[in-house]
Formats: C-alpha cells, sequence, structure tokens
C-alpha cells in the first residue's frame, strides 16, 4: 500500500490516497454502465450468449487499451519480469467469468437495480482476504478500524434491506426472485475472491495494464467452456451467438465500458488497496440504480414501499462503502503494507526498492521500455474496425429507455473518465 510520498520529479503531487479513490469513484461510474446492455436477457436470449457477447468486447478491449497506453514492449517486458503473476492473472479472470454469469442470472430474475447492491458485497469478501493476507488495516488503530468496520456493517444492513424488498416486489412464488438474490450473492463471493491476485500483482510490482491483458484469457476461456457446456456443445452456442447477432454491438460495447470501469478498479486496489479500493468502486450499485431506475424504468413496477426500500438500502450501501473507501491508512498500518511487499519480494527474487517505487506510482521498466511499434496502430484500427461491423449490423432491441436520462448519464460517466483519466497520467503515467 503506498505511502503517499513525493511525487517523482515532473509530475503531479496529488496524494496516492486521492488518487486511488478518484479512480474508485470513476470505476463505480464506469461499470456501472457496462451492466446496461445485460438488460438484453429480458428480451429471451441465453444468460451464457450475453455473458460470452459482453466477454467478447472485453476481450478484444484488453488487448488494444493498455496497448494504446503503454505499448506491446512494456507490457512484454513487466510480463517476462513477473512471469509467476502470469497464473494468477488466469486464475482471476476465471472468477471473474463465473460472476459475471451469475450477475446475468440474478438481473434476469430480480432487475439491475436489485441485483446490483447484492453482488456488491463483495467488498466484504475482499475486506476480509486484504486484512488475511495482505496486512490491510492492521495497524490503522481504533478511528480507521471504527470507518472500515462500520461502513463494511451498512454495507450488510443495506443488501439485507435490498433483499427484503426484491422478495416482496411480486405475487411470484416460482422461486425466481430467491434465485436471483442468491446469484447475485454468489457473484459477491467470487469477486471478492478474485481481488487476491489483484492485490498479489500489485504489491509485486506489476502493473495493472499488464496485469489485464493477461487476465483476459482466463475470463473468456472460462465463459466459453461454461457457454458450450449449458449449451449442449460449441456448435449450439455458436448457432445461439449468430440469433444474437443483431444484439452483440451492445454487448461488446458493455463489455468495453466494463474494461474501462476495471482498469480504474485495478489502479485504485494497487494505490489504496482492496479493502478501501473495491468499496469505493462499488458505487457503481448508484449507477446500476440510476440506470435501471430512469432509464429502464424497473422501479415503475413496484409498490411505493418496496421503492422507498430499494433507495434507502441504497443509499446506506453508498455510506458505507464512502466510510471504507475514506478511511486513509496512517503510517502504521503503511508498515505492515511494507512487510506484505517484502513477503513477496523474498519469495519471488524481486528488488524491494524497485517494488516500492513502482507502488510509488514510478515504474522504472518505463524508462527501459522500447519504442513503440508501427502495427501496433493497426490492432488499435481492427478492435474499432470489429466494432464498426457489429454496429452496421445492430438493430435496435424492443426494450422501452428515457433518451434524455441516457444522455445525462452518459455525459457524467465521460466526464468521470476525463478527470480521472488525466489525473492518473499526471500522477503515475499510467504506472
Amino acid at each position: 500500500m503506498s505511502d503517499n510520498l513525493t511525487a517523482p520529479s515532473g509530475r503531479s503531487s496529488l496524494s496516492l490516497h486521492k488518487l486511488g479513490v478518484v479512480c474508485g469513484l470513476a470505476a463505480g461510474a464506469w461499470l456501472g454502465a457496462a451492466e446496461a446492455p445485460t438488460k438484453l436477457v429480458t428480451m429471451g436470449f441465453s444468460p451464457f450468449v450475453i455473458s460470452l457477447g459482453m466477454v467478447a468486447g472485453v476481450f478484444v478491449a484488453r488487448w488494444t487499451v493498455p496497448m494504446a497506453l503503454k505499448g506491446t514492449g512494456f507490457l512484454l517486458l513487466d510480463l517476462r519480469e513477473k512471469a509467476h503473476l502470469i497464473v494468477w492473472a488466469v486464475l482471476a479472470g476465471m472468477l471473474w467469468a463465473v460472476a459475471n454469469t451469475l450477475t446475468v442470472f440474478a438481473i434476469r430474475n430480480v432487475g439491475l437495480s436489485i441485483a446490483f447492491p447484492l453482488w456488491n458485497t463483495n467488498s466484504l469478501v475482499g475486506l476480509f482476504w486484504g486484512w488475511l493476507l495482505f496486512n490491510e488495516l492492521r495497524g490503522s488503530g481504533v478511528k480507521g478500524w471504527t470507518k472500515v468496520l462500520g461502513g463494511a456493517a451498512a454495507i450488510v444492513v443495506g443488501a439485507c434491506v435490498l433483499a427484503y424488498a426484491t422478495s416482496h416486489q411480486s405475487a411470484d412464488t416460482s422461486g425466481k426472485a430467491t434465485m436471483g438474490i442468491l446469484a447475485a450473492l454468489g457473484a459477491g463471493v467470487l469477486w471478492g475472491t478474485m481481488y487476491i491476485p489483484y492485490r498479489k500483482a500489485y504489491i509485486s510490482g506489476m502493473n495493472p495494464l499488464s496485469f489485464v491483458t493477461v487476465f483476459t484469457f482466463g475470463e473468456l476461456g472460462t465463459t466459453f467452456v461454461l457457454g458450450a457446456i449449458f449449451h449442449g456443445g460449441v456448435g449450439n452456442l455458436i448457432g445461439e451467438l449468430a440469433t444474437a447477432r443483431p444484439a452483440l454491438f451492445w454487448l461488446f460495447l458493455g463489455g468495453f465500458c466494463w474494461v474501462i470501469g476495471d482498469l480504474f478498479q485495478q489502479y485504485a486496489a494497487k494505490y489504496i488497496g482492496i479493502g478501501r479500493g473495491i468499496p469505493l468502486s462499488n458505487t457503481n450499485q448508484l449507477w446500476g440504480l440510476a440506470w435501471g431506475a430512469l432509464v429502464f424504468g424497473e422501479l415503475s413496477g413496484l409498490s411505493l414501499h418496496a421503492q422507498v426500500l430499494v433507495i434507502a438500502g441504497s443509499l446506506v450501501m453508498i455510506a458505507g462503502a464512502a466510510a471504507i473507501g475514506m478511511a486513509e491508512a496512517p503510517a502504521s498500518e503503511l508498515a505492515y503494507g511494507k512487510q506484505a511487499m517484502n513477503r513477496e519480494c523474498d519469495r519471488y527474487g524481486l528488488d524491494p526498492v524497485r517494488v516500492a517505487a513502482v507502488l510509488q506510482g514510478d515504474d522504472p521498466l518505463a524508462r527501459q521500455a522500447p519504442a513503440r511499434r508501427w502495427w501496433e496502430a493497426l490492432v488499435v484500427l481492427a478492435a474499432v474496425a470489429i466494432f464498426g461491423w457489429l454496429a452496421y449490423g445492430a438493430t435496435r432491441q424492443p426494450i422501452a429507455v428515457s433518451i434524455p436520462w441516457m444522455i445525462v448519464l452518459l455525459f457524467a460517466t465521460f466526464v468521470s473518465l476525463g478527470v480521472s483519466g488525466t489525473l492518473l497520467w499526471r500522477r503515475t503515467r499510467f504506472s
């Protein structure tokens, strides 16, 4: 975890804690927007097709965005230097893929504005693993523990309120609401556990852009296997994808938005830890509620009592996440964090001075990377061409949306990208 020392010469002096907070909030905006295309499950598409379509978009974006920002030379050097972390990145991708598929089931059964806060209990799971494995919160004192545990309690209470509201949203006794709740909570457990490889990579000095490049192989492979199994073979799955062709552009777009949000989440986890960064990114619950309620009108079918419970539960969870995220680590906790870093350096033969510099946002490897290659531009153009081809064959899905509210939310989302991306570049050069 960062100790917020002076920024490298020529760069912004913004503290790494503040930068991590900004990145966490930006992650929330983009992760929230990314889930909007999963509303397509209401049109009869298989959850596995929806998930695979999104992950395919994620795969394309996770190869092009890191390359565009840092270049393949840097990425290859970073991966070669920390080759032992490749398997951890693939494992994280596999966990993500299963969790993402569960979220599609959850949205289909209980709706976007309800499912979001339930799977955001991943912050509790991540908080536990951060404390147990990476010394987060150790030495933080009573004040720090009070903020974090108080925030965790608020998240649990908010989730319980939302689950209660969900179970009373209709007279349906088919058990769909219960299955949706379980799917959302299961996704939260898997996503919370997924942060173990995240933190392990970053206290070892790995760049988030390198991590997600490998991460995507685990998520795409796992999603494809799950889809093939549940559709009775690869041929059937491909047939389902062909049927969903008019909607694939929207799923690819959702996957691209997810990559932007996940990159900000990765930087938040790197600079302020998973116990603080992940709850901040879980403000995507607020964005999910906004998209579900304002754009898709999900709350219109609920009683006034249920609507009040949904909004109250959401606000309680957001307050809890904010309390956790704003608990800046004191020097005593940072000392424990350095112990965790030194442990990883000793285990894998890494240079602790170099790793410490990376955690301060100044990666020495960036000065050794070769110049950009001409063919990198071709890869970016190929990715743009894929999106263009899908857009050409896309059709508007028969889902009622509020265009004015969609414009407002999109504008706010892009503002968060501009502000956070600029701050991240000025402070760390995307290190």
